[in-house]
């Protein structure tokens, strides 16, 4: 009998003892998984499109005008070295000879008589009236610009320059760089800068645009107008 009472006072012991046991393992902190890190995705930045320079109106200041004539591409001035006329081509030396697609200005440079200046023959809608006491065969739209001033209409006895015919077509976009100037062609008009005078113009069949120091002057008695600084 005492030895049944000892056998089941062991069991009892040994049951509480797993009881423990188990409800220690239970209490350990479980080991818990790391903080998952936010990753920020990096934002897609769209690439601001190129917008093309816009042709500058009257008014504008001579550096936008500037601006607007060098951010064309830059033409081939070995190119524009030659004019021809009625299948006859003319090397011009160190002049440079250009026409804009549309025709409407034909230009030339005169080295050896205008130390270089560049005049051009432009198909202006309206050109200056042919002043009185003018003789000679007036061309409304002959157009000098030599820097300091622009006139515009004036008596020529013979073709001059322009003896030798048109040069080589200036695409639109493209800018030619001779002497003190550079031309842009475009379809608003031909812009042209001469940098010895910050002076610049437009040339289109509506009319010439002068820009920086120009202003309108009265002409002398035989141009038919005229701009100066």
């Amino acid at each position: 009998m005492r030895i049944a009472v000892l056998i089941a006072a062991s069991v009892l012991v040994g049951g509480c003892s797993q009881g423990v046991g188990g409800d220690a393992e239970q209490a350990e902190p479980s080991v818990s998984a790391p903080t998952t890190t936010t990753m920020l995705t990096p934002r897609a930045t769209t690439p601001t499109p190129t917008t093309p320079a816009k042709p500058p109106d009257a008014g504008a200041d001579t550096a936008d005008v500037i601006a607007f004539i060098e951010s064309g591409q830059s033409a081939d001035a070995s190119q524009f070295h030659s004019a021809t006329r009625e299948g006859t081509t003319t090397q011009l030396g160190d002049d440079v000879a250009f026409t804009t697609p549309s025709g409407t200005s034909n230009c030339m440079t005169d080295s050896k008589n205008f130390g270089g200046a560049l005049a051009c023959l432009v198909n202006l809608a309206i050109p200056p009236l042919q002043p009185p006491d003018v003789y000679g065969q007036w061309k409304g739209n002959w157009v000098d610009f030599s820097g300091p001033s622009i006139e515009i209409g004036s008596a020529h006895g013979d073709p001059g320059r322009f003896v030798n015919g048109t040069g080589p077509e200036l695409p639109y976009g493209q800018a030619l760089a001779f002497g003190d100037y550079r031309c842009r062609s475009d379809p608003e008009g031909l812009y042209c800068v001469n940098y010895a005078h910050q002076s610049a113009a437009r040339f289109s069949d509506a009319g010439i645009v002068a820009f920086g120091c120009l202003q309108k002057v009265t002409p002398p008695a035989d141009i038919g107008e005229k701009y100066s600084c």
